[in-house]
């Protein structure tokens, strides 16, 4: 009988505590590597505008990422949760505004210019777990995987810890596969997608 894939809630939990137990030095060691990694994305020469996140609960900070974006002359988009919870993206303009949404995590203000889901060229994104076919493990909210329903357009990279890659995450119908990921020490191309 094959192996059965975790359950998720113990393995966001585990996982939260492995990435949370790395250290500051090694954090920011990452934070810098997975940008060095990201330039290798067979889009990314000629990608316009990006969607990054701001790092929580021990995430891979995109602050070496973000400046590299900026100083490459792309557009950066952040999450923004709306009042029928749904997920856009909003243009982060460097020193613009950020206010704390309802989980305490900074978003651009209300009258940001949006881009459309469709109209990202990558979009870069959190994760609690990942594995080699393209699955992801977020935080249980489902946002992302709403945003993407029924779409097409962006390039959709995971930004992880080696340490969170696992055999097999368990996957539920709606949840939309990552093309690669990105790590301190590679860019993995998921296997089925691209």
């Amino acid at each position: 009988m094959p192996d059965r894939p975790p359950d998720k809630t113990r393995l966001r939990q585990e996982m939260r505590r492995r990435r949370q137990a790395l250290g500051r030095s090694i954090q920011q060691a990452a934070a810098e590597a997975a940008t060095n990694q990201i330039t290798r994305l067979p889009h990314w020469p000629g990608a316009r505008r990006i969607a990054l996140y701001l790092a929580n609960d021990g995430e891979v900070d995109t602050g070496p990422m973000s400046g590299l974006c900026r100083s490459s002359g792309k557009q950066l988009f952040l999450p923004v949760i709306d009042d029928q919870n749904l997920l856009a993206f909003a243009r982060w303009i460097e020193g613009g505004e950020l206010v704390a949404n309802r989980y305490g995590i900074p978003e651009p203000a209300l009258d940001s210019p949006r881009c459309p889901t469709a109209e990202l060229d990558i979009l870069v994104m959190p994760l609690v777990a990942w594995d080699r076919q393209g699955g992801r493990l977020g935080m249980g909210g489902g946002f992302y995987d709403r945003a993407l329903a029924g779409i097409r357009g962006p390039l959709l990279v995971g930004l992880a810890h080696s340490v969170q890659e696992v055999a097999q995450v368990p996957r539920e119908d709606w949840d939309i596969p990552l093309d690669f990921v990105v790590t301190e020490s590679a860019l993995h191309r998921c296997q089925g997608n691209n």
